[in-house]
């Protein structure tokens, strides 16, 4: 099986995007493992793994290949300097409330309109690139939350992938009504920021399954639990 490495201008807005997102859901990954007691090289580790997974499936699923996260070596540089500034800051990171779930929105929300934004560069159609855009997003996250055993945010009835899709809808919904992208991904991070961190705050929730057939005392206790 022979791969074809495209050369493709992406520009600057969605590698800066793209290296946002990559710094923040390493801070995420490093303050998960501080959280979890892991050693130091454990931290990097998992710093970069949570940096760089959304991206990889990403790039791989629209042929951008090798991905650039294994390509460009900034990306694992500023993996691996979030992870340090955790490990040296690690008392001013923890004074923020809860920083994992902090950093992971906002890197949730910058991956997924650079996600959507870059699917259309490769010339994926709206709803391929929405849908990229939301894996992008959630990819790390899953993997950095199975990798010190929690169940992934994505599959507990918080809104999390919702958010990522609803941010990567804009990015799309932008570039069909020829809105500047500088403005429709600006307006998609915020959108799938501001609902995440609502969701956090006011602890908005999806349907859990089954949930609608227990009575409704064992249905609040459940969500409260």
């Amino acid at each position: 099986m022979t791969v074809t490495r495209f050369a493709v201008d992406l520009g600057v807005l969605p590698v800066a995007l793209d290296l946002g997102g990559t710094f923040v859901f390493a801070l995420s990954g490093a303050a998960a493992a501080v959280k979890h007691r892991l050693d130091v090289f454990g931290a990097l580790v998992l710093s970069l793994v949570a940096a760089s997974s959304g991206g990889i499936v990403r790039d791989v699923l629209i042929g951008a290949v090798p991905p650039a996260a294994l390509d460009d070596w900034r990306y694992v540089a500023i993996s691996l300097l979030a992870g340090l500034v955790v490990l040296l800051r690690h008392s001013a990171v923890e004074r923020l409330r809860n920083p994992v779930q902090l950093f992971d929105a906002a890197g949730l929300a910058l991956f997924a309109v650079a996600g959507a934004h870059k699917a259309l560069v490769f010339h994926l159609g709206p709803l391929s690139a929405a849908l990229l855009g939301m894996v992008s997003g959630i990819g790390g996250g899953i993997v950095r939350d199975l990798l010190v055993t929690e169940v992934p945010a994505v599959l507990h009835a918080e809104i999390y992938a919702v958010a990522a899709l609803a941010g990567a809808t804009v990015v799309v919904v932008g570039s069909r009504l020829g809105i500047p992208s500088p403005v429709a991904t600006t307006v998609g991070a915020l959108l799938c920021f501001g609902l995440r961190f609502l969701a956090l705050r006011r602890r908005w929730r999806l349907p859990i399954a089954g949930e609608a057939a227990l009575p409704a005392g064992e249905a609040k206790r459940r969500r409260g639990a």
